[in-house]
């Protein structure tokens, strides 16, 4: 029985001693920390909305998802001392390619543009969109950020590979990368 007594205290010493061991060691030693580093979420591509009436500098604009009217006005400089805000909704909500005519006071809306002669199809708010499989290099010209070198290009890719099947081809053209598409998708189409 002795011997039974003294093989229980020098395992309870044994396990004792292996405990504080290890007490001692997690206080001593730091602890790993933990941290939560959140990534931002992607930051969304800005909406492209046209302004034009009567702002001091009527043109194109690149607003963040979820503008009202007042930010494209604002991002055009505000409203032209002949402005009639009376006849504008500032409130109203934008969606990504709108069309924003402030008028002046007095005037009439004006008419929907003149369609050109080729080159140019379905009418949206902002005005007619450019077919990439019919236009000249002048169509091209005429959208925003598009200048003479970057209309050949599309005009010898077009030629080379033949007719664009979506709008997201352009991204073949050298020269043409996502900003770039995302400012000129309001303007295009591809149709037959």
């Amino acid at each position: 029985m002795r011997e039974r007594a003294v093989f229980w205290a020098a395992l309870l010493g044994v396990l004792a001693g292996t405990a504080l061991v290890g007490l001692g060691w997690w206080l001593v030693n730091p602890r790993p920390e933990v941290s939560l580093t959140l990534e931002p979420p992607p930051t969304p591509a800005p909406w492209w909305v046209q302004v034009a009436g009567a702002v001091q500098r009527p043109g194109l604009y690149a607003v963040p998802p979820g503008a009202r009217v007042a930010d494209a006005v604002a991002a055009a400089g505000g409203l032209a001392p002949d402005a009639d805000p009376a006849r504008l909704n500032l409130a109203a909500p934008l969606e990504d390619g709108a069309w924003v005519w402030v008028p002046r006071q007095g005037e009439t809306p004006p008419p929907e543009p003149a369609r050109p002669a080729h080159g140019v199809v379905s009418p949206t708010p902002f005005g007619p969109r450019v077919n990439l499989n019919t236009a000249t290099a002048a169509d091209l010209e005429a959208l925003p950020g598009i200048g003479p070198a970057l209309a050949r290009r599309i005009l010898e890719y077009r030629a080379q590979h033949g007719p664009f099947s979506a709008v997201e081809d352009l991204l073949a053209v050298r020269g043409i990368g996502p900003a770039k598409l995302e400012q000129l998708r309001p303007y295009v189409t591809v149709e037959p």
